[in-house]
C-alpha cells in the first residue's frame, strides 16, 4: 500500500478497483479464495440494488478511466467503453500493423452452408488483409467442384486438396496451417455465418499481446439461443459450453457471456491464434480425430503460459453439427468414448484440480451456473 500510494481521490466510487489494477501491475502473485467470507449490506441506494437505476453513475465513470489509466500505464493502446451492461466495460485494442490473417475452412460437399460462411466473410468483413484456405476433404459433388472454379477467381481464395480418405479434423487443420501465409490463424467451420464486420480487427487486439494464445468468440444458434460462451473444464466429464441455450439478449450469471475474459478453453469453430502458436505446441493432437482436439489444443496453450481469452464481441451464427452430423452410429459412439478417455487420461490433474476460471462451488453436471447444494 505503501508503494502504490494509497487510494487515488480521482477514481472515488471505483477508488478500490484503480488500487486492484494498481496491484496487478505489481504482482502476478494472486489467488481467489473461493469462500463467503463476509456478506454485503444492501440499502435503497446502493450500488449493488440498483445498478440499473444509475444510482452512483459517477462510480461508473470513474472504474473507466481506472481501466484506461491502467492500459495507458501498460503502455497498451486501446480505448475504453461501457460494456453491454452497466458495470461491464469493453476494450478495444488498436490493431498493431497490418499483419495478414489466414482463415483456414475444413470442407466436405456442403456448398450451401459453405456459400453462407464464405459470402458473409467477403461481403462483411473491413479489415482487408487476409486469405481464406479451403482444405477441400473428400467431396464428392460435382457441384462442389463447380463452386471451388467460381471462388478461386477470388484472389483471397485458395483450395489446398486432403486426400486421406479417413475423417480427422486435427490432421486437416495442421496440413491447412502449413499451407497458410499469414502470421495469424482463424480456425472456422464451414457452417458458421459472420455476424460481426470488425471481428478480425477484435480478434488480433487480444491475439496481438505476447501473453495471449488464442481468442475464441460468442456463436449462436439459429434460434439466436447461445451456443458456446466459452468452455469450462469438467463439465460432463471432460468440457461443457457454459450458457448453452440462453437467448441472445439475456445476460447470464454477473453477465459473464458478455465481456471479454480469460477461460481454460474456446471452441476451434471460430478461434484465432498466431502461427507460431501451433508450431510451439506441436499442432492440434491428431489421436483427437474428432472430439477434444480444441479443448487439448487450447490445455497445451495454456500449459505453454499463455492465456486463452474469449471474446464475445466476435459474434456468428453456428449451424452446428450440419457438416459432421451427430455421433449416431457404433462406430462413431466407440471413437467418441475413446476420445474422452484419452482426455481425461491425458489432462487428468487439470481435471482434478478443478477449472481455474469457475468457482468450485458452481455444478458441472449442468452447463450454467447453478450453486452446488
Amino acid at each position: 500500500m505503501d508503494k502504490l500510494g494509497g487510494f487515488h481521490s480521482e477514481f472515488d466510487g471505483a477508488q478500490d478497483y484503480d488500487l486492484i489494477l494498481r496491484m496487478t501491475e505489481q504482482t502476478n502473485k494472486i489467488i481467489h479464495i473461493p469462500k463467503v467470507l463476509y456478506h454485503w449490506r444492501v440499502h435503497p441506494n446502493s450500488t449493488a440494488a440498483n445498478t440499473a437505476k444509475e444510482a452512483k453513475p459517477y462510480a461508473f465513470e470513474a472504474g473507466k478511466r481506472a481501466i484506461q489509466s491502467h492500459l495507458d500505464r501498460l503502455g497498451l493502446k486501446a480505448e475504453v467503453e461501457h460494456g453491454i451492461t452497466l458495470g461491464t466495460y469493453r476494450t478495444r485494442y488498436e490493431v498493431i500493423g497490418n499483419p495478414k490473417v489466414s482463415i483456414i475452412i475444413p470442407n466436405m460437399d456442403h456448398i450451401e452452408e459453405l456459400k453462407v460462411c464464405i459470402t458473409s466473410i467477403l461481403t462483411k468483413t473491413t479489415y482487408q488483409n487476409y486469405e481464406i484456405i479451403i482444405v477441400e476433404n473428400n467431396s464428392k459433388k460435382e457441384e462442389t467442384f463447380a463452386y471451388y472454379k467460381e471462388i478461386e477467381k477470388n484472389e483471397k481464395i485458395s483450395i489446398v486438396y486432403y486426400k486421406e480418405k479417413e475423417f480427422n479434423y486435427s490432421r486437416i487443420i495442421n496440413f491447412g496451417v502449413k499451407h497458410a501465409t499469414g502470421s495469424y490463424l482463424v480456425q472456422l467451420n464451414n457452417d458458421t455465418e459472420l455476424l460481426t464486420k470488425t471481428w478480425l480487427e477484435e480478434l488480433l487486439g487480444y491475439a496481438q499481446r505476447k501473453e495471449v494464445g488464442i481468442v475464441g468468440v460468442k456463436l449462436y444458434y439459429p434460434d439466436h439461443t447461445i451456443q458456446h460462451a466459452g468452455v469450462i473444464l469438467g463439465i460432463g466429464g471432460v468440457g461443457g459450453h457454459i450458457f448453452k441455450n440462453l437467448p441472445k439478449e439475456e445476460r447470464g450469471y454477473f453477465a459473464r457471456d458478455s465481456f471479454v475474459q480469460n477461460l481454460s478453453a474456446v471452441t476451434a469453430a471460430c478461434m484465432m491464434a498466431r502461427k507460431e502458436i501451433y508450431e510451439e505446441v506441436g499442432y492440434m493432437d491428431e489421436t483427437f480425430k474428432v472430439a477434444f482436439n480444441d479443448i487439448d489444443f487450447c490445455l497445451k496453450v495454456r500449459e505453454k503460459g499463455y492465456l486463452v481469452v474469449y471474446n464475445p464481441f466476435v459474434e456468428l451464427i453456428h449451424f452446428e453439427s450440419k457438416s459432421r452430423g451427430y455421433e449416431d452410429t457404433e462406430e462413431k459412439k466407440k471413437r467418441f468414448q475413446g476420445e474422452i478417455k484419452r482426455f481425461q487420461q491425458r489432462w487428468q490433474n487439470v481435471l482434478e484440480k478443478g477449472d481455474p476460471y469457475f468457482n468450485q462451488n458452481f455444478r458441472l453436471d449442468i452447463e450454467d451456473y447453478k450453486i452446488k447444494t
